[in-house]
């Protein structure tokens, strides 16, 4: 079986970190890292892509060169190039650099000094406190490592939903194609698109006499059979992700739905609310005494506990029975409601496509606008914008306003909140846009109380419109800056501002808690991708989608409103 774009994307990464490592070009080593950063953003699998003959390096950052690395990791697994890197470095090099704080420098510096090529190598050497004596480090930087390392060794390995998605679809295309096999679906956080998904869990029914475990254990990618039976196979697939396959009783399918779509919390609720009326809810079905009567469909078993249907995404005991039970349940924002996105890069800055061309993919969506969003000047690793230069884009935008049809085309920026609360270009130039996207891309390292003020300071400034990836967290590689969200959107309540919900899967920034805060303190939210592609601006379903878990309605979202209506809200 072909490798996932997740997969690549690693193994594109540990090419730059050896590369680096080694000493290589810097141009060569910033490639792997741009085509590794594409992949992981590419909503669709490049596998698939491929299978359609379309021509990778189309995309952006990949050339033809790397194109051909893709095809030769799908086609048979691995990277000649890599086992020709891996002959000179160590590794076990590339895992470290995987810790914060140490990049591939030091990692060469602690090889260089200590011999260090592996994680256990390096928890051996801080324990025996042998780096802090080395040039460049010290006990801080030691007893950082050491923090670093305990936290990597804890984590538990979880993957991002659109990451599952790509190991999940082709999967399903195996399962449904079982001889046998009625119908098949993936239940489990999965189901109710959290951000980060730990394993699938699959229900099937199918025809008596077929042996559907056996038949799943044939998938080309499963490299471990963990255990197998007659109704239930669990395996390790070549990705890390675990499956649990399980044959159900059409007549028990709605309960088993319910039981394994989780969560766990919701369950126990439902369990408690039979238990009261004298019955008993299983995976198996609804049972009064011996007798079953509820468990084929979930509106059945839901509909018999006197609760409409709720939605799977809502199912985490956040108050969503109370809401069922008094018919307030959300009528939860859909991909359909949304107008257009708000958040977008272009080559002006550090996107792939200008804004002509992210414009036309935009206005292909159906969208009735796009908002601009390239960095400001501060952001000179992304190249960001000089002032001079985002006057000059604002010109740009307004004569390209001026061919399209169906589309406007919305001057904005991501403007740097600086560390002293203030913006990243002065008010005279701020006034010429129809809004801004404040973030903060730097000091992450504030107490909260200083984060907090620095927003909120931020906020002051009337050009400032909507707050960017607000917590700044990366799925998997950075935690959340330490920030007073609660203070963040009163303030954002007093001031009419308006803060974002980054659809990126890597960010998924507000999460869905934050996202039922806003909704409950009444502060509007923009979904937007942060697309750095036309292609990323595919990432919209998996901001509607955590959207979803955190109870947002279409009236709570800025960006389902028409334009007439969005200029109004959103004017300085």
């Amino acid at each position: 079986m072909p490798m996932h774009n997740a997969e690549i994307a690693e193994v594109f990464r540990k090419m730059a970190n050896l590369l680096e490592i080694d000493g290589a070009n810097q141009f060569r080593v910033r490639a792997y890292r741009t085509a590794a950063g594409t992949l992981s953003g590419l909503p669709r699998d490049v596998a698939g892509m491929i299978a359609e003959g379309q021509d990778l390096s189309d995309l952006p950052g990949i050339g033809d060169d790397l194109a051909g690395k893709i095809a030769e990791l799908v086609d048979t697994g691995a990277l000649e190039a890599l086992h020709d890197v891996e002959t000179r470095v160590p590794p076990g090099l590339s895992d470290m650099v995987r810790l914060p704080g140490l990049g591939p420098k030091k990692v060469k510096a602690l090889f260089d000094a200590l011999g260090l090529d592996s994680l256990e190598a390096l928890r051996k050497a801080v324990e025996a406190r042998k780096i802090r004596g080395l040039p460049g480090f010290g006990a801080k930087s030691e007893e950082k490592i050491h923090i670093a390392l305990d936290r990597f060794e804890q984590q538990e390995k979880r993957f991002r939903l659109m990451d599952a998605e790509h190991v999940a679809e082709p999967l399903m295309a195996f399962v449904n194609a079982i001889t046998g096999v009625k119908r098949a679906t993936i239940a489990g956080s999965f189901r109710r698109s959290k951000e980060t998904v730990g394993d699938l869990d699959i229900l099937v029914t199918a025809k008596r006499g077929n042996d559907v475990t056996q038949a799943f254990s044939d998938y080309a990618e499963v490299e471990e059979i963990v255990s197998q039976g007659t109704t239930r196979s669990t395996a390790i697939l070549r990705s890390g992700l675990t499956v649990d396959l399980r044959v159900v009783e059409e007549v028990s399918y709605g309960a088993a739905m319910l039981y394994f779509t989780g969560s766990k919390a919701h369950n126990i609720a439902l369990r408690r609310r039979a238990t009261s009326n004298g019955w008993k809810l299983n995976e198996y079905g609804l049972f009064d005494g011996v007798d079953r009567i509820a468990g084929e469909s979930e509106e059945g078993v839901y509909g018999k506990l006197g609760l409409p249907f709720i939605a799977p995404m809502l199912r985490e005991n956040r108050g969503e029975i109370a809401a069922a039970e008094a018919g307030t349940l959300p009528d939860l924002v859909t991909l359909a409601n949304m107008r257009g996105d708000l958040h977008c890069h272009t080559t002006a800055s550090d996107g792939k496509f200008s804004i002509r061309a992210m414009a036309e993919a935009a206005k292909d969506k159906g969208y009735a606008y796009l908002g601009i969003t390239d960095h400001s000047r501060s952001q000179t690793v992304a190249g960001g914008l000089s002032a001079d230069e985002l006057a000059a884009q604002i010109d740009e935008i307004d004569a390209l306003n001026a061919e399209l049809d169906g589309l406007r085309v919305l001057k904005s920026s991501e403007v740097d909140i600086l560390p002293d609360g203030s913006l990243d270009y002065p008010d005279d130039l701020l006034t010429r846009l129809d809004y801004t996207v404040c973030s903060i891309h730097s000091n992450f390292g504030l107490s909260r109380a200083k984060q907090t003020q620095r927003v909120i300071r931020a906020m002051d400034n009337p050009h400032f419109t909507i707050l960017g990836h607000p917590t700044g967290r990366l799925i998997n590689q950075r935690p959340a800056y330490a920030i007073a969200m609660e203070d963040v959107m009163l303030a954002a309540k007093e001031r009419g501002r308006i803060l974002e919900l980054n659809g990126h899967p890597s960010r998924l920034d507000l999460d869905d808690a934050h996202c039922k805060m806003a909704k409950e303190i009444g502060v509007t939210v923009a979904i937007s991708t942060d697309a750095h592609s036309v292609n990323g601006l595919e990432m919209m379903r998996f901001g509607v989608g955590q959207a979803g878990r955190g109870w947002l309605e279409a009236g709570d979202v800025l960006n389902t409103r028409p334009l007439d209506a969005l200029l109004e809200m959103i004017k300085h």
